[in-house]
């Protein structure tokens, strides 16, 4: 549930999943653990011989979401949809007892996927996503978030993980540096993200930064800016050699390769070339190389299955008519593209459409927008359902 405000030309959002409750699991069957430590070589593409784990929290939200389906034919694609892998996100400091449950039943050849998410002064340009941490909070971001992760990673040397730092975070350093909150967050984001890729920069680690998507710093005024800001967050943070590139569309709905682009017919569109996903990994991938930082990417396609849904490039809230998109793969067709992922846990909500709410954002009041919409992280099963629906591949 980002908002990000173009400083020169435009404006664009990426959405992510806001705080959800802890649930208390059971790990399914054991599974064949490795018997000795995770090594990761980052410097290759490790999805191609791990799968990503469909995790046991997710998995428990679709179960419950059986519950209410009546439709057999709907209830039984919905049950294949808890097989599918997907990132856990750690979006609280209560929210880091997801991790050892998750970790339970994971198997040799599956890597665990962890959105590494609670900044202080979160989501400056946004309400919806709001984190617990306040602005200045960044010692107790570093000793009570990411201490307590480096420390359970550390535990688990037979598990391989992959991390996606801090989605929205240095993108909107790029493009809203004029609003105050995040000129207030600026420093505690550099901080907070060096001091993240460098404790986590483990052997059974690989990590992803978090760069938005082609409709935020795919702009052509924000290309090279972009680069440098998350190629000075590499450095600040050693040059950590577990750290691969870059995540994009995160909880997103940019088509990976729809030609001409969703917004092409647009006035402005001559300000920007990545129109797809595709274009913006290999172009924004240019001038990361340019500015000294590792470049391939993995890309979100939980939720882009539909275009042309949108009003604007910088609607990100509950987008209607959205479906699930094609399944967790490390066949992309691109070098760059290490691999499709399911990032945004696809029918918890970007926020809510209760105009009254404290949390309220007026994205999630667009006529774009689903609607009614629960809070932030909360469960919506209307939507999960017409994800199901429209899902492409279907399910």
């Amino acid at each position: 549930m980002k908002f990000s405000q173009s400083a020169v030309l435009a404006f664009a959002a990426s959405a992510a999943a806001a705080p959800s409750p802890t649930h208390q699991e059971s790990p399914r069957a054991a599974a064949a653990a490795c018997s000795s430590a995770v090594t990761l070589d980052a410097s290759t593409n490790v999805w191609k011989k791990y799968t990503l784990h469909a995790n046991t929290f997710y998995r428990s939200e679709i179960e419950a979401a059986l519950t209410s389906m009546s439709d057999d034919s709907l209830a039984a694609k919905a049950k294949k949809v808890a097989d599918v892998g997907s990132f856990l996100w750690i979006d609280t400091i209560e929210n880091i007892g997801k991790v050892e449950p998750a970790i339970a039943d994971v198997p040799c050849d599956h890597i665990l996927g962890l959105v590494i998410y609670d900044l202080p002064g979160r989501d400056c340009a946004a309400k919806a996503s709001n984190g617990e941490l306040a602005v200045g909070e960044i010692s107790r971001y570093k000793s009570e978030y990411i201490d307590p992760i480096v420390k359970i990673l550390k535990a688990n040397p037979k598990t391989a993980f992959a991390l996606i730092i801090e989605p929205d975070s240095l993108p909107n350093l790029v493009t809203n540096a004029d609003l105050q909150t995040c000129k207030d967050s600026a420093s505690g984001y550099r901080d907070g993200v060096a001091y993240a890729i460098k404790n986590l920069n483990l052997p059974n680690v690989v990590m992803y930064l978090d760069a938005g998507h082609g409709g935020w710093l795919g702009w052509d005024a924000n290309l090279k800016p972009g680069a440098q800001e998350l190629a000075k967050a590499f450095k600040a943070g050693g040059s950590p050699k577990q750290l691969r590139g870059i995540a994009t569309n995160v909880a997103g709905w940019n088509s990976w390769d729809k030609s001409p682009g969703e917004f092409s017919d647009k006035s402005d569109a001559k300000y920007n070339k990545c129109q797809n996903e595709k274009t913006y990994i290999t172009t924004f991938g240019a001038a990361l190389k340019t500015a000294g930082m590792p470049n391939h990417a993995i890309v979100d396609t939980g939720r882009n299955a539909v275009t042309g849904l949108r009003e604007e490039w910088g609607n990100w809230c509950n987008v209607k008519g959205a479906g699930f998109g094609v399944r967790p793969t490390s066949t992309t067709g691109t070098e760059l593209a290490d691999a499709f992922v399911w990032v945004k846990p696809g029918g918890e909500s970007d926020g809510t459409s209760d105009e009254s709410a404290d949390r309220f954002d007026s994205f999630c009041g667009k006529s774009d927008a689903y609607q009614p919409s629960p809070e932030a992280g909360q469960w919506n099963q209307a939507y999960f359902e017409e994800l199901l629906q429209n899902a492409k591949p279907s399910f």
